[in-house]
């Protein structure tokens, strides 16, 4: 595997490879010099290492070592099995946070100034932070609140638990008025990689309507808190997450896509940005990213995070996200648990104007000042 070309990256930022990394060899984006203290960048799905591209000169011109994987499943990195039959565990949680770990140390790092996590990888983040306050000193979570480990049962030795009842929301959706699918579940099927990567309208086109459908640019994003886990109460969010019921994600982005006008207006993702992303899922097919979807399901995986029942994390946390991203709110309860348990030292809750669910590519600028902040915070 080649490194991408200068051409294609923002001056200031170079593409290589670091070998033996948790198993793996790692494809990462870098800015800074080698000697400052490193900020470690997470994306989320389906982005890349590249969804950093607009923040990480910014940080490192105020003195950092910016290093962006592509991480397992995703990009350039090597070193997986990607397939739907390949065991999850490598997809678990604890994996990922070991991935990153890993590759701190193989950067020759004891310490990290902050690990910033956007989608997906603001799980990871946080799950870094919560295990490892000693090597990771600040986190920023972003798009995903987290709401802290999965937890066993408390007191009950001698008492009846109480606890709330289970909800089938998968039979829940399917009996609306208007049948529907949650997309986490979609994500789970062994069609949807082949439903995306050999899509009708191509990649290209489906990445389009996809990031469109929940960016600020979509008009009918209007989120807001959800009143519980329910059909009724979360089927009020758009198709993008709460599914037609026979619909492919490769359907719903269709719905979503932007006119040519729209398209040529958007400053965020160029053309030759978007062409780059799909240049890329094209290539590796989008199975690696959607074992991460698997592996939060899996049973198993996520008994093994109760290990970590109660902990909370206690470096310096901050949640950052679009005002017009339906990702703060997806599932009910999850920012208010952050702000009020998950995180014992949450510095700010910040909601970007004019950003969606990629805030770090529709609003670099005012995410780059935020980041900023957090750092020199004390």
């Amino acid at each position: 595997m080649e490194v991408i070309e200068p051409c294609i990256l923002p001056e200031g930022i170079t593409s290589r490879f670091v070998d033996d990394v948790n198993g793996m060899c790692v494809h990462i984006l870098e800015a800074g010099e080698a000697d400052r203290p490193l900020l470690l960048l997470l994306h989320g799905f389906p982005e890349l290492a590249f969804s950093w591209r607009k923040v990480m000169t910014e940080l490192a011109a105020v003195g950092y070592r910016v290093v962006a994987p592509d991480q397992r499943g995703f990009g350039r990195t090597t070193g997986f099995t990607a397939d739907y039959d390949a065991p999850l565990e490598p997809y678990g949680m604890l994996n990922l946070s070991r991935d990153a770990l890993a590759l701190v140390r193989a950067l020759g790092y004891e310490k990290v100034a902050g690990i910033f996590g956007h989608d997906f990888g603001a799980s990871v983040a946080a799950y870094c932070a919560l295990i490892r306050p000693d090597v990771f000193a600040r986190v920023a979570v972003m798009s995903g609140p987290f709401n802290g480990p999965p937890a066993f049962s408390f007191d009950t030795d001698g008492h009846v638990p109480t606890s709330a009842e289970e909800v089938d929301i998968v039979a829940d959706l399917a009996a609306l008025p208007r049948p529907r699918k949650h997309y986490h579940h979609y994500y789970c099927t062994r069609a949807a990689n082949g439903d995306m990567q050999h899509c009708p309208q191509g990649v290209h086109d489906f990445l389009r309507g996809y990031f469109h459908g929940k960016s600020a640019d979509w008009a009918g994003n209007d989120p807001h808190r959800l009143a519980a886990w329910r059909a009724a109460d979360i089927a009020v969010m758009p198709t993008y997450y709460i599914m037609e019921r026979d619909a492919t994600m490769a359907e719903t982005a269709a719905t979503y896509m932007p006119s040519s006008e729209e398209i040529a207006a958007c400053d965020w993702l160029t053309v030759d940005e978007l062409g780059f992303y799909a240049g890329e899922f094209l290539r590796t097919g989008f199975q690696g990213g959607l074992n991460w979807y698997r592996g939060r399901l899996d049973a198993e995986l996520t008994n093994g995070l109760r290990l970590y029942s109660g902990r909370t994390i206690d470096v310096p946390a901050v949640f950052i996200s679009g005002e017009k991203d339906w990702g703060v709110y997806q599932r009910p309860g999850a920012i208010e648990a952050m702000r009020e348990h998950a995180c014992s030292d949450m510095r700010g809750v910040h909601l970007v104007q004019g950003a969606g669910h990629w805030v770090q590519q529709e609003q670099s600028a005012a995410v780059c000042e935020l980041f900023q902040k957090f750092l020199g915070d004390g």
